[in-house]
């Protein structure tokens, strides 16, 4: 019996200013799955059709996929060797590769709600993060992607066995798979501990509203984590924590605070090291304020960057035009868009 499903998953932001590897933002940008699985098909191994951002260069052969090559590792950890016959997908992207909007830990999600589907697993949405935290180690962005909203995250001190298995290469969990995958390939894949990420939902005022500004160059996200000290000082942490605490509340509050918020959304731990990588942003933060533009709220790099996120209330428009006006001074072009906070995370429904 042919079988039909989507998978939807949303782009996200994460830091939000001083929450560096700790919240993330569910946005309205999705990366989405339509998929049929018919046993009588002719081909027995998945295939791929892309359109969308990054469709010219994405993989289509499905062991080497980013989003299949998850699926079949949710697979094969739950005894299932290969993929089902018949399956087609085809895959629409409306997020930006290499930007800072989460376009790898949407993938990371896809790839896990694919495996789930698939091998028709059941596995509740908490144990489906800790399958992506195996494979992608920082929890902010799927950990929003996965559930929506407005998410804070760690990860679990594990110890012993558990702590050894998080920290399996990653060519290890996700190996070169050959082709034709099936059961006569022997490897075993690394069983997820439980529990390896927890998050919190916070809350999001309803008239806060979202511009990304995406310029058109990339920041790799490895370059932007190298340029990090290894240590900071007391006085840089302490900023950070005050804001944070502070953040996570305000932005929960209507009406919002304008001066509360602006003031929260400051960090010293990772944008001002970040500043080279994206030319004008420091001239940016310190030019674009609510005095200068009423309703702007706050500011601040989506991620990695080069992606700049503004929270606003209104004049929408015309702060956009002023942030893509100082990134022209620098000879850059870019992209607006005007993006709502999504509730609902990633969705599978019926086609």
């Amino acid at each position: 019996m042919t079988r039909a499903f989507q998978v939807q998953v949303p782009c996200t932001s994460a830091n939000i200013g001083p929450g560096f590897d700790v919240v993330g933002l569910s946005l309205s940008l999705y990366l989405t799955l339509d998929v049929t699985i018919d046993p009588s098909a002719a081909h027995k191994e998945p295939v791929l059709a892309y359109s969308g951002e990054g469709a010219a260069d994405a993989p289509l052969n499905p062991y080497h996929n980013l989003i299949t090559r998850v699926a079949l590792y949710v697979l094969r950890v739950n005894e299932i060797k290969s993929f089902p016959a018949g399956v087609r997908i085809h895959v629409h992207n409306e997020i930006p590769f290499g930007r800072g909007l989460g376009s790898s830990g949407a993938a990371v999600i896809a790839g896990v709600l694919l495996g789930n589907e698939l091998g028709e697993l059941h596995i509740s949405r908490d144990r489906l993060l800790d399958y992506a935290l195996m494979i992608e180690r920082h929890p902010d962005n799927v950990a929003a992607a996965l559930i929506g909203g407005f998410v804070g995250s760690y990860l679990l001190e594990l110890t012993g066995e558990a702590a050894a298995t998080t920290q399996v290469p990653l060519s290890e969990v996700l190996p070169e798979y050959p082709e034709n995958c099936n059961e006569s390939w022997g490897y075993d894949p690394p069983v997820p501990p439980r529990g390896i990420g927890h998050y919190i939902e916070f809350g999001w005022a309803k008239e806060i509203k979202v511009i990304a500004i995406v310029p058109h160059f990339e920041v790799l996200t490895a370059e932007a984590r190298r340029v990090l000290p290894d240590s900071y000082s007391k006085k840089d942490l302490v900023f950070n924590l005050q804001r944070l605490a502070v953040l996570t509340t305000s932005l929960a509050r209507s009406p919002p605070d304008v001066n509360l918020i602006f003031q929260a959304m400051q960090d010293r731990v990772h944008q001002p090291y970040r500043k080279h990588l994206i030319p004008g942003l420091p001239r940016l933060l310190a030019s674009v304020t609510p005095a200068t533009h009423p309703g702007l709220l706050g500011i601040c790099l989506s991620g990695a960057g080069p992606t700049i996120l503004a929270l606003a209330t209104d004049n929408l428009p015309q702060i956009a035009d002023t942030l893509c006006a100082e990134f022209a001074k620098e000879h850059i072009e870019c992209d607006t868009k005007f993006l709502e906070v999504t509730e609902d995370g990633a969705v599978v429904r019926p086609m």
